[in-house]
């Protein structure tokens, strides 16, 4: 009797072992399918991460400062003071040659925009297979209109498009930033550095200022802006040229009188933008058809008196001695004396 309690019994605890042991394999089982799908899972969410740290590291390299050289050996080829806002969007000086010409026709440039006063040299440009546009702007700052009608020849012209002024500084890159703003494709911040890289003199504030306050233009309001896109654009005529230089320098004569700053009673002016603006209708005029009508002398103290201008602006923008400024500009009332004096009737 005892004997066969106890066989039952080792077959009762038999069956129990059996059940638990089953019980156990079917756990392990379920704990190494929870362990297969928890690695898969954090495999699909490392991918996932990854991805998306990817797309924010593309995001990121998409919102960066864009290189200065974007169009590559282009800027270590010339002295046109490359900076390439944007790779449709390229600043820098004017072209002056052929060679000029012949490099941004090998970087692909389709249409070059001047800001300049200066007559653009339309046929050598042809020659090569690009369309010039004529925008100029001064060294005040731009104005909306004129913003809207630089943004809209970027957005809609064949590109990559050049943008430049004189040296490629300042009116050059300030508006290649203003359009690189309104059309989306830089921050202010980003366009403003990029301005500064290009060597845009703080004291021109307005410049600087028209970038700041700008934001992106909707495609309705850049709809609306001019598409002449002139190759030149009309002048000044050549006695109000001459008349605008007048004032220049006696702007300038205020700012000399007042220490080479502002003056206190005149605080719209900006010593470098008039400094910069005497220049440049010095050299528009040295252009202008209408000098054909005066003797080659009068040809020769015009280029003597851009050449003063010339040097006094470089002494202005390198801060130099106020005895060496002073001596400068007086150079520069000297050649226009010395045409006013023989010729300032003969019109």
């Amino acid at each position: 009797m005892t004997s066969t309690r106890q066989s039952g019994g080792i077959a009762t605890g038999a069956s129990i072992f059996a059940v638990l042991l089953l019980l156990c394999t079917i756990l392990a089982c379920d704990s190494s399918k929870d362990a297969s799908r928890n690695d898969n899972s954090s495999a699909t969410q490392t991918a996932t991460d990854k991805s998306a740290d990817e797309s924010a590291t593309t995001a990121e390299a998409a919102n960066r400062e864009p290189p200065v050289e974007s169009v590559p050996g282009m800027a270590g080829q010339s002295g046109l003071n490359i900076i390439a806002f944007t790779p449709h969007l390229i600043s820098g000086a004017v072209p002056e040659n052929t060679a000029d010409f012949a490099l941004l026709a090998n970087h692909k440039i389709k249409t070059i925009i001047s800001v300049d006063g200066a007559t653009p040299d339309v046929e050598e440009a042809k020659r090569f297979g690009i369309r010039y546009v004529h925008l100029p702007i001064g060294y005040h700052g731009i104005d909306k209109e004129r913003q809207m009608e630089i943004a809209r020849a970027v957005r809609d012209l064949p590109g990559p498009v050049y943008l430049h002024c004189h040296h490629g500084k300042h009116r050059g890159p300030a508006a290649a930033a203003s359009a690189a703003v309104a059309l989306g494709m830089l921050p202010n911040e980003q366009a403003i550095t990029l301005m500064k890289h290009a060597g845009t003199s703080p004291s021109y504030a307005g410049l600087y200022k028209c970038v700041e306050d700008l934001g992106k233009v909707p495609d309705v309001e850049l709809d609306m802006a001019p598409t002449l896109f002139p190759e030149t654009a009309p002048v000044p005529g050549f006695v109000k040229a001459m008349s605008q230089v007048s004032h220049a320098y006696d702007h300038l004569k205020q700012v000399r009188d007042a220490d080479w700053q502002v003056p206190q009673d005149h605080p719209d002016l900006v010593p470098l933008a008039e400094a910069g603006r005497l220049e440049n209708l010095l050299r528009a005029l040295r252009e202008d058809p209408e000098l054909e009508q005066y003797p080659p002398d009068f040809a020769e103290k015009l280029e003597a008196a851009w050449r003063s201008a010339v040097s006094f602006e470089k002494l202005l923008t390198d801060k130099a001695d106020p005895d060496d400024l002073k001596k400068a500009l007086d150079r520069v009332g000297q050649s226009c004396k010395a045409c006013h004096t023989p010729y300032r009737n003969k019109k």
